[in-house]
């Protein structure tokens, strides 16, 4: 975990740094620590950003990074060309690993996500096109709730649970998208192999091979594939030793059998992050742009 927060964070202040010497960062308001639930006594946050001129658009940004979640973690500078375009942001902080596995994190994100939906009309955006966005866990987390978020339960007491947890369009960074085939088929990732120090975020079901297949299966977006989930666009460096980039490939490859919008963008030599990523954000906004508000792309998307 600390060899991926530490490159996060690396990313971060380049980002910030590019920033600072651009005349392109639009002004945005930001409002800090909304409580979107509560977890074993705990308050369940999100930031709000909203730019100076808003297009009536919201994205959910991921803040996980390992499965490791922090307010800390959050850099506005990252998701800037978001805002430029005028996109509303939500900065989700989750339950974090170690203490919670991703089964038990996953749930924060539906209810984060319902949450967003419940207060649309007092955040000024669309309750029915909502986009997400993160990196690594955080690309993971995007690529769950695009093919397994979904309707309410009507009847629940909770009047967040009667929202839909679904979201419509999906941008991400070198997310895990199948730990049962890592690198190569077969390959088992399931808190073991290249993903052995990250064995807290999987829990004591990793302990076995029997109970890493099933939870691999539970866990791994590339199973849930369906062909009306929403438009999804990956970035990945086909030199990432952490993510392998086959972890992209394989989930765009199935998505379109299904018959689903799929696209892959390979970044060649690229590792897990590069400094000029700030730049992808650009393409991210150009996709949302397109599949979220319907405008047809000025350029190709490449």
């Amino acid at each position: 975990m600390k060899k991926l927060l530490g490159i996060t964070l690396c990313l971060a202040c380049v980002a910030t740094a590019a920033l600072a010497q651009s005349t392109n960062a639009l002004p945005f308001t930001r409002v800090e620590d909304v409580i979107y639930g509560r977890k074993s006594g705990t308050a369940l946050t999100l930031d709000v950003f909203r730019p100076a001129k808003t297009n009536g658009f919201g994205i959910v940004m991921m803040v996980s990074g390992g499965w490791f979640s922090s307010h800390e973690g959050i850099s506005p500078a990252m998701f800037q060309p978001l805002l430029n375009r005028g996109y509303t942001v939500f900065a989700v902080v989750h339950g974090s690993q170690p203490k919670f596995t991703i089964t038990e994190i996953v749930p924060d994100i539906h209810r984060a996500i319902r949450f967003i939906r419940h207060h649309a009309a007092e955040y000024g955006i669309d309750p029915n096109q909502l986009g997400i966005t993160g990196g690594s866990a955080g690309g993971h987390l995007s690529l769950t709730m695009a093919v397994q978020g979904g309707l309410g339960d009507p009847n629940a007491k909770d009047v967040l649970d009667r929202e839909s947890s679904a979201v419509q369009c999906v941008a991400c960074f070198f997310p895990p998208t199948d730990f049962l085939n890592y690198s190569q088929p077969g390959e088992d990732a399931v808190g073991v192999g290249t993903l052995k120090n990250y064995k807290a975020a999987f829990g004591p079901r990793s302990d076995t091979a029997e109970e890493r297949q099933k939870l691999g299966r539970e866990i791994s977006p590339i199973y849930f594939v369906r062909s009306n989930q929403p438009p999804v666009l990956i970035i990945h460096g086909d030199a990432d030793k952490l993510v392998p980039i086959y972890q992209a490939e394989k989930f765009v490859e199935r998505s379109q059998a299904a018959g689903a919008t799929a696209r892959l963008i390979v970044r060649p030599g690229k590792d897990h992050g590069w400094p000029e990523l700030i730049k992808d954000e650009d393409i991210f906004a150009d996709w949302f742009d397109e599949h979220l508000r319907g405008l047809k792309p000025v350029a190709p998307i490449k």
